[in-house]
């Protein structure tokens, strides 16, 4: 246990940040995860409105990851990483045409 006022206060802080953090990477986690889910759909039977499905959920999968970077829980390497990813698959997904 915390021995002096500043060690107790700096556990609540942290604690505090370790919640606030979790609710991010858990939101960006599932956010990818349905983004996933909608690109292999889109890739099964190609259509518009699977299109703008795809397409809907990767710009609010980059907002969150955006906005966790710049609250600090995650790095700026690893939030581009993360987005690099989601576009990769979205490019992966759909033949390109020649």
């Amino acid at each position: 246990m915390a021995n002096s006022k500043s060690a107790l206060k700096r556990i609540d802080i942290n604690e505090r940040n370790r919640m606030r953090n979790k609710t991010y990477k858990s939101a960006v986690k599932t956010l990818m995860k349905k983004y996933f889910l909608a690109v292999e759909a889109y890739a099964s039977a190609p259509s518009d409105e699977q299109l703008q499905t795809v397409q809907s959920s990767m710009s609010i999968a980059y907002s969150k990851i955006d906005k966790a970077v710049k609250r600090g829980v995650y790095h700026k390497n690893n939030g581009a990483r993360k987005k690099a990813r989601l576009a990769r698959a979205l490019k992966n997904a759909v033949p390109q045409a020649s």
